[in-house]
């Protein structure tokens, strides 16, 4: 973790790791935050290597922020919890969030809809909805598979 900032504060590393939801797994590991984690990340799961990333990312303090599919690996709930950790502590940077999953970046202040490579359209949540037929299907498409999901969820208790 302290690659992002060799000299940060226990403080720090636990503030950065609680806003990256990573301190809910750090708990439970061997040696809590003082665990060895091979390289490549092969003693975490996907999700988990995410969220120390984001971690680390956090450590510097930066005023820009570039999340590229950062969160593809963690739960819908995990994920809602990390965006609203990052709109508290970071309020004044610039957050670019590269995403598929549209409950990533709905309440973005600007969406850029790319196509092969190209912007086919840019503007809020709401706006896209309206006007853009592929930002659309793909709201409309994940948002039944959510229902599915949690149908399916609340059908096996």
């Amino acid at each position: 973790l302290r690659w992002g900032r060799a000299e940060a504060s226990d403080n720090d590393l636990r503030q950065a790791c609680e806003i990256a939801c990573a301190d809910e797994f750090i708990k439970d590991l061997p040696d809590g935050y003082n665990t060895h984690i091979d390289q490549g990340g092969k003693n975490v799961s996907g999700g988990q290597r995410q969220r120390l990333c984001i971690a680390r990312a956090l450590l510097r303090k930066p005023k820009i922020l570039i999340l590229d599919d950062s969160m593809s690996a963690v739960d819908m709930k995990t994920d809602s919890k990390i965006r609203d950790g990052l709109k508290k502590f970071m309020p004044d940077s610039t957050q670019i969030i590269v995403a598929q999953r549209i409950s990533s970046i709905e309440h973005a202040d600007i969406i850029v809809v790319l196509k092969d490579g190209r912007v086919v359209a840019n503007g809020s949540h709401d706006e896209l909805f309206k006007s853009c037929e592929i930002y659309r299907n793909m709201a409309v498409s994940q948002e039944k598979s959510r229902i599915t999901s949690a149908t399916k969820e609340g059908g096996a208790k």
